[in-house]
């Protein structure tokens, strides 16, 4: 008997509630997370404004206030305006950034190398997490193989990586990616496996009854099961992506937003480290959210089952 790919999927899929597949993982409920419940609640009137411009509204009511408060404290000079600028200070020297630089480079410059360096190193660790994570779940020697390792380079800190590589590879560009690299990648794998492991018994049953082939049943079954929580381990490893980056570029480099911080640190210009703090946390709230957004197109069945 042969069936398409397609009835496979929707067929499999179609089933809710069912024991997690592998011995390790408890039986359980499909269940809708927490970032599911604003999705679901978005079109929900509360006095006839949908409810999700009432929580931009919101979202937008706390930083003004925030900043607000900021301002006060400046102005009562509870610290020192040296410890302490105001947010005034701070967009003046966010203009003196954009327009004259520091340090030799321009605010613009330090934006785009930092980020082709998250990108290239986030890349690679998806790229070579997700296929090591997928061989681990379904294939017991790989696991046991490379769990070891796994396991004990994971709570290494990876600041502990870096005199390492710049010995090995000097203070170029390979030491910054791999140490993105190395410090996501567990993350990664860790999420590949549980997305593996979560997949429902009963979808995989319901397969083999309509004849699918194991890589039928992989294709259309398991990877899709396991998409949700592989996009989690994504957007918990653009966190750890930049504070890696940062790490690194605070001790080996000349250029990027680690070293704006760092330099201007050192020159006790604590305005322009407020601006390369908030720019680094705008830059990964962003890769953050444009992982959400794919993910909503990729996985749109997240929540339900």
């Amino acid at each position: 008997m042969t069936v398409s790919p397609e009835h496979v999927c929707n067929q499999a899929l179609a089933i809710d509630a069912s024991p997690a597949l592998g011995p390790d993982v408890p039986d359980q409920m499909p269940s809708v997370g927490a970032d599911d419940i604003p999705d679901a609640l978005e079109t929900a009137p509360r006095g006839g404004i949908p409810w999700h411009h009432v929580s931009r509204f919101t979202t937008a009511t706390v930083v003004i206030c925030a900043v607000i408060l900021w301002q006060v404290i400046s102005d009562l000079h509870v610290f020192p305006p040296i410890a302490l600028p105001s947010p005034v200070a701070v967009w003046l020297a966010f203009i003196k950034l954009l327009t004259k630089g520091y340090g030799g480079h321009s605010l613009v410059d330090d934006i785009v190398t930092s980020s082709l360096r998250i990108a290239i190193g986030f890349g690679g660790a998806v790229l070579a997490g997700v296929p090591i994570g997928l061989l681990m779940a379904r294939n017991d020697l790989v696991f046991r193989v490379i769990d070891p390792f796994l396991q004990f380079g994971r709570p290494v800190p990876p600041l502990a990586y870096i005199p390492l590589l710049v010995v090995w590879f000097g203070i170029g560009e390979l030491p910054k990616i791999l140490l993105i690299l190395v410090g996501t990648i567990p993350v990664i794998i860790i999420g590949t496996i549980s997305g593996v492991k979560a997949t429902p018994i009963l979808r995989v049953s319901v397969a083999q009854t309509l004849g699918a082939s194991e890589a039928q049943i992989f294709c259309h079954v398991i990877l899709p099961s396991a998409l949700p929580e592989i996009f989690t381990a994504m957007r918990v490893g653009i966190g750890v992506a930049w504070t890696c980056l940062v790490a690194a570029e605070l001790i080996a480099a000349d250029q990027g937003l680690g070293w704006l911080v760092q330099y201007a640190g050192q020159a006790l210009q604590v305005a322009i480290v407020i601006v390369g703090i908030i720019v680094i946390g705008i830059l990964g709230y962003a890769m953050e959210l444009t992982i959400r957004v794919v993910e909503r197109r990729v996985v749109p069945w997240r929540g339900h089952g």
